[in-house]
Order: structure tokens, then sequence, then C-alpha cells
């Protein structure tokens, strides 16, 4: 039994909840419209304007009952708990439950049921197949329901402009860019079962709030579906998945910034606890101001816009760097030990100078490493005389790690490529001079134009994931270009050749001393990875990062790890298990015929 003050307490929240009788009845405010589906109790009316009132004479203090169909709520109304609605695809309730597009947001203080509303959405592509042939037109949905037959002769095009109802078009038609291309043998592939299948291709604009999100799409990253647009396709109850030749989505769109990307996604269910976007069996073709997605199966797809490096994707390669930086650092110290022992143990090694060359790059890429320690690992914003300083010392020895791997390379060419007249007065002190001077001499020129400042990497909100002391933004892009780009550049392609043809050499040079014997040749295949470190080739990775993000990690990882791979051919080419290992490398006993040439 509702009381009278209970009553008046209930009808400020609209539908509420009462008890009586061993069962729950609902309170229905005075001047409220209920669904269609509602039984009123005896002493409700209907006015003229549709709504339910109190009959005359009726105790409007007393119980007010609606019951719906043998279903009784348990809570107060909520649409976006997605239950109110559940099953109702009608106009009413369509438009009512996509008001939860805007009211949940990460902000709001709307309690909703993200999973519940999802698949309500979902669901009402099947209720388009099962249960209408026609089209759907308001300002968040646009769908269209078409028989097709299995027994077509071409691809099906349709177009997909946000604004308008999904319609059948040609391929001479070359707009709207936007359209979605079902391959002739998905319908082919049902013919056995049936010869007219139903179509439905559904444009849903899911709004700004966080329905169709999903946990990685948070706003702290940036990420977004672009325009707010779903795209569903389906068959109805027919599962349509691992398709021989994919279906093609083209998105338009204009050209993104410089740090953001594309990325062809479907919507997962079985992805956490609420369904997540997902990119398997799905391929992305960019171009600058469309995209096309390939995908294997029919569900509701999207294009996600994601930076390039989020800001959890920054942490995550910082944490890399640091951990392989930090390990390159001590091996790269106990390469300089040992070289010091060998020299106090091993007279010979006063004159040579591969090693010594080994040495300076071990010692430039410590240093590198230091720095970058210093500029990521910095707590509070240093002043701009101390940032200058921070990037002007991090990208000196940058540039000397650059130039010390050309060198290597350049001292590779005179040992396995020229061989002969190589000798060189005060060697390693001319590549000394190279190798800390030119650097020097870049850094001057760029501070002297004061280039080094703040720095940050941003997101699409302008929103900075990683900051740090380098060149200044927008003022010095020109300075970072030629310095650092185009320098690294230089040294990469002239790495690349000589070690091109040093493995030509050394596997040409095996191939005819082993005669007829057949098998790989692994001590080969090990001194080009060996020497592939010395060069360098580690950096080249950087040039496969606008891949994707995995090559980032990839390049991250083997990067940071330069020092040990150093280390670990330096200990190989001078501390041998067998000496059958030093004599094959080629490179050891070349030092020896070199630097005898130069005494």
């Amino acid at each position: 039994m509702v009381t009278s003050s209970q009553g008046q307490a209930l009808s400020q929240r609209g539908w509420a909840v009462a008890e009586k009788s061993s069962r729950l009845m609902l309170s229905c405010r005075e001047g409220q419209k209920p669904p269609s589906d509602f039984r009123p109790a005896s002493h409700l009316t209907m006015d003229r304007g549709g709504s339910w009132r109190p009959a005359p004479g009726a105790d409007q203090d007393g119980e007010v009952q609606c019951m719906e169909n043998s279903r009784i709520l348990e809570q107060p109304r909520n649409v976006c708990l997605g239950l109110i609605n559940e099953g109702n695809y009608e106009s009413f309730h369509l438009e009512n439950t996509a008001g939860c597009f805007t009211k949940c947001r990460q902000s709001g203080n709307e309690p909703c049921d993200l999973k519940n509303l999802q698949r309500y959405w979902l669901k009402y592509e099947f209720h388009l197949v099962e249960n209408q042939m026609g089209i759907v037109n308001t300002s968040f949905l646009k769908a269209v329901v078409q028989s097709v037959s299995t027994n077509i002769s071409e691809d099906l095009l349709f177009s997909l402009t946000p604004s308008q109802v999904p319609r059948p078009v040609t391929e001479e038609e070359h707009e709207p860019p936007d359209r979605v291309r079902l391959p002739r043998s998905l319908f082919e592939s049902l013919q056995d079962s049936r010869s007219v299948v139903r179509l439905a291709i559904t444009l849903l604009d899911i709004g700004p709030g966080n329905l169709f999100k999903g946990p990685k799409l948070s706003l702290e990253d940036s990420s977004s579906v672009l325009n707010n647009r779903l795209v569903g396709l389906s068959l109805g109850n027919i599962s349509v998945s691992r398709l021989a030749e994919p279906l093609e989505i083209t998105f338009s769109h204009q050209r993104p910034p410089s740090n953001m990307t594309f990325s062809c996604v479907f919507w997962d269910v079985t992805k956490g606890s609420t369904g997540d976007w997902s990119s398997t069996g799905c391929s992305t073709e960019l171009s600058a101001k469309r995209t096309v997605c390939r995908c294997d199966h029919l569900t509701f797809f999207a294009l996600l816009l994601r930076p390039i490096l989020d800001r959890a994707t920054v942490q995550a390669l910082i944490r890399i760097s640091q951990a392989g930086c930090g390990a390159s650092m001590i091996f790269l110290a106990f390469t300089v030990l040992l070289y010091a022992a060998l020299r106090f143990y091993r007279q010979r090694f006063k004159s040579e100078d591969a090693p010594k060359v080994h040495v300076a790059l071990s010692i430039s890429l410590f240093l590198l490493n230091l720095a970058f320690f210093i500029n990521v690992g910095h707590g509070r914003e240093p002043s701009d005389a101390t940032c200058w300083a921070r990037g002007a010392i991090f990208h000196y020895f940058l540039l000397c790690t650059f130039t010390w791997m050309g060198l290597e390379a350049f001292h590779l060419y005179l040992l396995v490529i020229k061989v002969f007249n190589t000798y060189f007065g005060h060697y390693f002190l001319k590549l000394s001079l190279v190798g800390w001077g030119l650097p020097a001499l870049i850094v001057i020129g760029t501070g002297s134009a004061n280039s080094y400042g703040h720095y940050a990497i941003r997101d699409k909100k302008n929103m900075a994931t990683l900051e740090l002391c380098w060149f200044r933004e927008k003022t010095a892009v020109s300075a970072l270009y030629v310095t650092v780009h185009g320098y690294f550049l230089i040294t990469c392609l002239f790495s690349a050749v000589v070690l091109g043809l040093v493995a030509w050499k050394i596997f040409t040079l095996s191939t005819a001393t082993a005669g007829k014997e057949q098998g790989p040749n692994w001590k080969g295949v090990l001194t080009v990875l060996g020497l592939s470190s010395l060069v360098g080739v580690t950096w080249w990775l950087a040039i496969l990062t606008p891949l994707g993000r995995s090559t980032v990690y990839v390049f991250a990882l083997f990067n940071s790890l330069q020092g040990v791979f150093i280390f670990c051919w330096f200990a190989v080419l001078y501390f041998p298990s067998r000496t059958a290992v030093a004599s094959s490398s080629g490179t050891a006993r070349i030092d020896q015929v070199h630097t005898a040439s130069q005494e």
C-alpha cells in the first residue's frame, strides 16, 4: 500500500516502485504518458491529449497502478539502463534509446549500462532483416533493407553518405565517395541454402557519449570514432565470416594531423565485459583523403582516428627504452673495461685501430644513453637555459653516434673492400677529429640559431604526451630535418652500401673456398649480424615506424639494446672459443694485416 506521503515522494521521480499484496506495482505520475503497451488500472482514464489521469472520484493519494504486459520493473524508469526498451524498436523506443548517445558521457551523472545499450543496437539489425522491408530515416539512423538474389552476376555497391539513406550505386558513379562493396562471392556461397537473402545496411550516429567507444577509446589518449559514425552490415540470422573475398568500405575524410592515423575496426562483443573495437580480419588502406577497409565478415564497422603515439604508448616506449638503454650502458661499460684490460695484457692492442673505433662508438653510445635518461627523466620543467643545454648535449651525442657508426662503415670499407693502398698517417686521430669534431661544429651552428628548447609530442587534442628538451617546436623544424633526419639518412645510406658489399664478399668468398660442400654458411651470417650492430642497422628500423605501432615497439626494443649487441660482437671477436672462429670471421684477420701495413 502506498501512503499519501510516500506517493508524493515517489511522484517526484516519475515512474516509481511500490509494493502491495506481495507483488510490485508501478506508481504513475499524473499527466505522464506511459508506453502504449501499459495496461491501466480501473481508476485511471485517458484524456484527449493521450495522458493518463485519475478517474473522477478516484482517491488521488491512494493506489496508482500500472502494469507492463506481465513484466514489472524493480527500479526507477531509466532508459539508459537498457532494460525498458529492450526488444522494442518502434519509433518512440528508438528515439528514446538514442537519447543515451548524448546522456551516457564519461563525466555525466546519468546511470548507463553500456553493455545493454550496445546489445540493443546490435540486435536492431536482426530486427530489420527479420521484421521489416524498407527504409528507416531519422536524424541518428539511416537504414535500408533489401532482398538480394544469391545468383547475382556482379558485386553490389551501396552509398554510405551520412546524410542519406544507403542506396545502390554503380561502378561508374564516382560520387558519393563513401560506399560499401559486397563481393558477389559472398552471396554465391549461400546458393545451396537459399535463393534470396535480406540485406540490412545501417548508418548509426553514436554521438559524443561512451556508447561504442570501448575501453581503449578513452578521452585520455584522444582516439575517436571518425564522425561518430558506424556502418552496420547484416544478413539477419545468417552468420557470415572468413570471406574468401573481403568486403570493402570506403570512408572519405580530411587529411589527418601528422601525429594521427586511421585504423579499420569492427565491434567485437567478445572483448572485455562490454565489448571493444578489434581489427582482426580487417586491413586498412590509407590515402590522403580516403581510407579503404577490407574485412572478412559482417557486423558493425568504424574508422578510428587515433594518435600514432598516444600517452599510454609513449609511456610504454619510454619504459622499454629506459630498460634497454640501461642494459646497453652496462654492457658498453664492460666493452670499454674489456678493451682497457686487453691493452694491458696484449701489447698489439695499443697499435690496432679497429678496437679503438669500436670503443669510440661504445663511448658515444654510452653518453647518448646517459643524455637520454637525463632528458626524459627530469621531474619539473627546467628553465630555458637549462633546457637549451640539455637539448644541445643530447643532439651532440646523437650526432656523434651517427658519425662513429658511419666511420665504422668507412673502416670496414678499407679493411674488406679496398684492402690495398689504405695507409693513412695518424689514422685514428683523423677519425677522432671527424667523429667528435664534426658533430660539435653542427651543434654550435644549430645552437647559434637558438634552435634548442622545449619540445612536446602532442595528440589530436593538442595535449602533450611527452615533453623533453630538444628542438623548439615549430620554429626549428628545418634545423631538425637537416641536422638529424638528413644527417642520419646520409650515414644510413653509406653504411647500407658498405654492409651490402661486405656481405656479398663474405658469402661469395666462402662459396668459392667451400668447393662442393653444401649447407648454410652460419659463420658468415653471424659475422654480418655482428657487423650490423657496428654500423647501426638497429637505427634503420626507424624508417619502418610509419607502418604501425608494432614497428615502433620493435624499433624501441632493438635500438635500445645496441650496446648489448656491440659487447657480444667485441667479446666474440677478441675472445673466440676456437681459433677457427676468429680466422673465419674475416675482420680480425684483416685488422691485423691492416695494422701491420701502417707500422
